[in-house]
């Protein structure tokens, strides 16, 4: 075998060998074994002819084998519109995802301009995955329009009634596998 052949064995064995365990990470089988059951990672603008400029961002996670109470990761949200502003920072408690649409909660850690003396509060938000760029969304605080008045349960958010911006992002939902039990 020539010089050349030996190389190009080697280097489409060396990709192969990458490839496999690429997807072996990807599908969450790695030495742990505990892959992941339901996610929702993502971000996007709101659609909103006004001008307002409200981003909702995701990183939520939940592992195999746990409760959806026990999901990880944090979410994010911002409106701002000319002297008005609002943000917050969101630590998950709870996610559950059923095909391509997800709804999580968490307890917000950080509010900025109006949504300062929210921190500690519980809010939930909805995504429905549409899988052509324009997902939809829902809030806990849409019946009064402000997240300080409603009291969330865990897990507890609106349908996903409002549109994003199209080309803004993409939400992605990886839907959860519930396994019942057999006995």
């Amino acid at each position: 075998m020539n010089r050349r052949t030996k190389i190009a064995a080697v280097a489409a064995a060396l990709l192969m060998t990458a490839g496999a365990a690429g997807s072996a990470v990807a599908s969450g089988d790695g030495a742990s074994g505990n892959r992941e059951a339901a996610a929702l990672t993502g971000s996007a603008k709101l659609y909103r002819p006004a001008g307002d400029d409200i981003t909702m961002s995701f990183d939520a996670h939940l592992a195999k084998d746990v409760p959806p109470s026990e999901a990880t990761g944090t979410f994010s949200f911002s409106h701002y519109k000319g002297e008005f502003a609002a943000a917050a920072d969101v630590k998950v408690d709870c996610l559950v995802t059923g095909g391509k649409v997800a709804v999580v909660t968490g307890v917000i850690t950080r509010g900025e301009g109006l949504l300062a003396p929210a921190v500690g509060k519980r809010v939930g938000i909805s995504v429905h995955d549409t899988g052509k760029g324009r997902d939809r969304l829902g809030y806990s605080w849409m019946a009064s329009n402000n997240p300080l008045k409603d009291e969330v349960p865990k897990c507890t958010s609106a349908a996903p009634f409002e549109r994003t911006k199209e080309g803004t992002g993409d939400l992605r939902v990886l839907p959860w596998e519930f396994e019942y039990p057999t006995e």
